[in-house]
């Protein structure tokens, strides 16, 4: 840094002479105790010409930008009026220095003169030297031009109040300790660009921007912005080139009907006379604020068959006495001799005021509230009160910088102030169109203090489609639509319809379908997931009121028949069906019943257990029973003669009590394992219908397949002894009793099955505790209530008699 300063001291120290600089007079030099140092871009080297030799440039030959001579003209007026001040610097008159800066590269001699003390410049800020009475300097407009002089000012942290430059890295203050501004950053030009673009649902854009600091920032603040929007960037190219037609041949080809023009006017004029020229028409066009309030574009023949021009510019503030100022200078103004001006404050003073005041009147306030500031600045550091001010104390730049961070005053109807960047903390920005009669109307405003809001009414803006245009990739999908992305834009998308269970939140995520959670559940093409119904039967419901009076009448027709058959316990039908054995089945079956009244309600751990203990175990000592039943029947007829050792040995040892107690307790064991390790438990049925959860138990037919296996084979068994004993005496022949039981046993749980794989609905419960209940009345109906009708409506065969008739017929049909 300090080497760069001290080729650049060298190089003032060389052209400094060589400026023809005699005199100070006119507009750009005023006297006075202070003075402000002020940089204006009035004229413009558009095309910069080679030199072989170090030399100044003379911008009065150069391009004429009315609107920056507005603005000087507004420096010297605010001047003008602070030294009429009889409360701000009562005491002390404020001069100036300005000159005319209109090239980035060839005009540092005012540079220099600023900063030189009696014509000489200082490297160093070398202590106990005179000091320079400029105090702070105003400018410059363009980025560009306050990048190249901006450093030479930093070292000393000699205060540059810009009016213009927006480029976002001034705001760093490691390398740009005493530059502050009075202009917005372009990060809230691009804040107040992008939500123009959300508000009218833009989101397929071209942005043309300048090669210079102020486009390359503006383009790199762009795409942080869009970021996380909506908005895709489908074409980006600079204006260095006059190629035009190529640019809009390309925005043409990719259906883009938004451009962005972030560039000076210099490159923004060009490229609108080519649209016109190239009947490029139907686009909207987003003008930044360099060139948003220009007043010749408008006027352009065929300006508005290119379309809607959108602009965003600092409001137009009227400064109160200008044009009074402007008329009175301009009226009493002699136009002096350039061999008496310094280099560069020069200028033809051909202008009207009228044609000064209809110039782009933007950046106005800018520049009127810098000129505020740092006489604000110089008023605290002279510690004005009472009407005077110490003009003894000695002025450094650290002393003005430090009160200009420290600014707080009203200005018209801003509360001028600035934040820890040098960025101002005031005014806002006016969103624009350019109607039809060419001029700029407003329809919206963004402030962004004390928090960013933006107001629009654009009922107000004259569409050149008579309707707000659309700039999209791929039209917007139905609602219940993701978007599935084609190349690399997301905006350019198909539509595909989001399938059942799941929903898309075009808010949140409108590129991916959303699985509903468990309990919830969607039809195709939704956008939110609605609650699933729980279904499960009641006890109050009319199919488990029917199965449950089923299950109470099996209770009562059970007991019915034990007080019968205790009745009648000696009879000879109650000794052929079993004896005491009957009072076991009977029991059995019975308890079986309890686990019906388990599959209704919600279920828990306890139901769940109890929907399968119960039937499993006790059902197993009822098919014990029929299986020893059977055997025994076999065994007096068949067996005892051929084995009677066998024979005496089950009867003694009472080998049926044994066969039953020995399954009971294997089941037992077998159900005790079986819960232990995996119980049957709650389970919610969320394949089976999309919108309904069925509340049911689940059941590991792995642990509890032994169990089932057993039952089988106690069913085996019974066909087996039935079958051995198909031509017993009738009244002791239980084999068609037993086999029908069997058969509608098996019946009922193969419809079960086939039912259970067809349907699961919350019913299927209700059809288990069914097969249940069919399961035990089998054989309460077929088994015993014939032996019950044969006790009370044919109590001549229920004797000892018929009995003995019917096993001599039996003897007799064996024996021959």
């Amino acid at each position: 840094m300090g080497c760069s300063l001290a080729c650049l001291c060298l190089l003032g120290c060389v052209l400094y002479p060589l400026a023809q600089c005699t005199v100070p007079a006119s507009e750009f030099r005023l006297e006075g105790d202070y003075l402000i140092g002020g940089l204006f871009e009035i004229h413009y080297e558009a095309f910069p010409t080679f030199h072989d030799r170090p030399q100044t440039m003379n911008c009065s030959s150069k391009f004429l930008i009315l609107s920056n001579y507005r603005r000087f003209q507004l420096m010297r007026f605010a001047v003008a009026e602070i030294n009429n001040s009889t409360s701000l610097l009562p005491n002390v008159t404020l001069g100036y220095e300005v000159f005319d800066h209109c090239t980035d590269a060839q005009s540092f001699s005012d540079v220099f003169k600023l900063l030189s003390v009696n014509n000489v410049i200082q490297p160093w800020n070398v202590p106990n030297k005179n000091v320079s009475k400029v105090v702070a300097v105003l400018g410059l407009f363009s980025s560009t031009f306050t990048l190249t002089v901006a450093p030479l000012f930093m070292s000393d942290f000699i205060p540059l109040i810009s009016y213009g430059s927006s480029s976002s890295i001034f705001s760093e203050k490691a390398k740009f300790p005493s530059f502050l501004r009075t202009v917005h950053s372009s990060k809230k030009v691009m804040e107040v660009i992008v939500k123009i673009l959300q508000y009218f649902k833009w989101q397929w854009v071209a942005f043309l921007y300048s090669s210079d600091d102020y486009g390359t920032d503006g383009l790199k603040l762009f795409i942080e912005k869009i970021k996380d929007t909506e908005i895709c960037l489908a074409y980006t190219h600079s204006l260095d080139s006059s190629d035009y037609l190529s640019i809009f041949n390309q925005i043409d080809a990719q259906r883009i009907n938004l451009i962005v023009v972030y560039a000076s006017q210099w490159h923004a004029i060009p490229l609108v006379q080519a649209a016109i020229r190239h009947n490029v028409t139907g686009k909207v066009w987003i003008a930044g604020e360099a060139w948003s309030l220009n007043k010749e574009l408008p006027k352009e023949k065929g300006i508005k068959n290119i379309g809607t021009v959108i602009g965003v510019s600092q409001p137009v503030v009227t400064i109160p006495g200008f044009e009074d100022f402007l008329y009175s200078v301009k009226k009493g103004n002699r136009c002096e001799s350039t061999e008496q001006q310094f280099c560069n404050q020069i200028y033809n003073c051909s202008q009207e005021s009228a044609d000064i005041l209809d110039a782009d009147p933007s950046y106005s306030f800018s520049v009127y509230s810098a000129v505020y500031s740092a006489a604000h600045a110089l008023h605290n550091v002279l510690n004005c009160d009472f009407g005077k001010c110490d003009n003894g104390i000695p002025i450094s730049p650290p002393m003005l910088l430090a009160q200009l961070k420290k600014s707080n005053f009203t200005l018209l109807t801003e509360r001028v102030q600035f934040d820890e960047n040098g960025d101002p903390r005031f005014g806002s920005y006016a969103v624009l169109f350019w109607n039809q009669t060419g001029d700029p109307e407003n329809f919206g405003t963004c402030w962004f203090y004390p928090s960013v809001k933006m107001f629009i009414n654009d009922s107000k803006i004259q569409w050149h489609s008579k309707e707000v245009p659309i700039s999209q990739c791929s039209k917007d999908c139905k609602e219940g639509y993701a978007k599935r992305i084609e190349g690399i834009h997301q905006c350019c998308f198909k539509c595909e319809i989001c399938p059942n269970g799941t929903f898309v939140n075009r808010t949140k995520d409108p590129f991916n379908c959303i699985d509903c959670e468990e309990h919830q559940w969607s039809a195709a093409g939704s956008t939110s997931c609605l609650p699933r119904t729980v279904e499960y039967v009641a006890f109050t419901d009319t199919v488990a009121v029917v199965i449950l009076v089923g299950a109470g009448l099996l209770l009562a027709l059970t007991l019915a028949m034990c007080v019968l058959f205790a009745i009648n316990y000696n009879t000879p039908v109650v000794r052929s069906a079993g004896g005491p054995m009957c009072f076991l089945i009977l029991g059995c079956l019975s308890l079986c019943s309890i686990s019906i009244f388990f599959f209704f309600d919600k279920p828990t751990v306890a139901f769940c257990v109890l929907r399968f203990l119960p039937f499993v175990l006790f059902y197993t000592v009822c098919l014990a029973c029929f299986v020893v039943r059977s055997f025994q029947i076999v065994s007096i007829f068949k067996i005892a003669a051929k084995f009677p050792q066998a024979h005496s040995w089950w009867m003694k040892y009472h080998g049926q009590w044994l066969v039953i107690s020995v399954t009971f307790v294997i089941q037992a064991f077998l159900i005790i394992v079986s819960v232990s390790s995996d119980p049957p438990s709650p389970f919610r049925d969320i394949v089976s219908y999309p919108d309904k959860i069925i509340l049911g138990c689940f059941m590991n037919l792995k642990t509890s397949s032994v169990s089932f296996v057993l039952l089988l084979l106690l069913c085996l068994l019974c066909f087996i002894f039935s079958y051995m004993g198909k031509d017993l005496p009738k009244n002791y022949n239980e084999a068609k009793a037993i086999t029908f039981c069997l058969l509608l046993l098996i019946l009922t749980w193969v419809i079960f099955t086939t039912a259970s794989l067809l349907y699961q609905g919350k019913y299927i419960h209700s059809l288990n505790a069914l097969a249940v209940l069919s399961s035990i009345y089998s054989f309460l109906l077929w088994y015993f209530l014939p032996k019950c009708y044969i006790i009370i409506f044919q109590p001549q065969k229920n004797t000892q008699k018929y009995f003995q008739g019917l096993i001599q017929d039996y003897t007799k049909t064996i024996s021959q």
